[in-house]
C-alpha cells in the first residue's frame, strides 16, 4: 500500500497548498485544460481544509467581499476537478477533498477518515485493487467508482488521546 499522509498539526500549510496548486496548474496545462479562477479557488479552499467539505461549505469559505458563487458554479468546478483527478468525493460524507495522492485515473483509492478530527488520508494498493477486480469479475460486476472508505482514528488523534 502506498504511504498514507495525515498532515500533522503545525505543518507548513502554505507550502503544501502552494505546491499542490502548482501541480494542478502544470497538470491542466499538460492536458490542455484551463484551471479557471473559480476552479482554482474551489481547489484552494479544499487544499486549505485538509478535510472533506460539502459544496455549500466551499461556497461559504470561497465567499469574498460578500459575493458568493452559485451552487451550480461550484458543482461544475468540482466536476472538472474530479475529472482531472485533483479532487475526490467522499461518498459517506457527501463531501469533497483535494487529492494528494499520485495515482492513475480509475485506480483504486483507499480513504481513511478520522472520526475525531475529520482529516482524510489517501492511499492506493495494487494488491487490494487486484483482489477486488478479481472478485468483481467473478461476480460479473463492473465497478464504476473504485473507492474504499475506512473510518477510524488518525495517528495524531490516537496519540493525543
Amino acid at each position: 500500500m502506498s504511504q498514507t499522509v495525515f498532515h500533522a498539526p503545525g505543518h507548513d500549510h502554505a507550502r503544501c497548498t502552494a505546491d499542490a496548486l502548482a501541480h494542478a496548474e502544470a497538470l491542466c496545462k499538460q492536458r490542455a485544460q484551463r484551471l479557471t479562477p473559480i476552479r482554482r479557488q474551489v481547489l484552494e479552499v479544499l487544499l486549505e481544509s485538509h478535510k472533506p467539505l460539502g459544496a455549500y461549505e466551499i461556497i461559504d469559505r470561497a465567499a469574498s467581499g460578500g459575493s458568493r458563487h452559485a451552487p451550480i458554479t461550484v458543482y461544475r468546478a468540482l466536476d472538472f476537478l474530479r475529472d482531472q483527478g485533483l479532487v475526490h468525493r467522499i461518498e459517506s460524507r457527501n463531501a469533497f477533498f483535494a487529492c494528494v495522492g499520485d495515482h492513475a485515473k480509475g485506480e483504486l483509492a483507499v480513504f481513511m477518515i478520522c472520526e475525531q478530527c475529520g482529516s482524510v488520508g489517501e492511499a492506493s494498493s495494487a494488491a487490494v485493487a487486484d483482489g477486488l477486480k478479481s472478485a468483481a469479475r467473478g461476480a460479473g460486476f463492473t465497478p464504476k467508482t473504485p473507492v474504499i472508505e475506512i473510518a477510524g482514528l488518525c495517528a495524531h488523534c490516537r496519540d493525543a488521546a
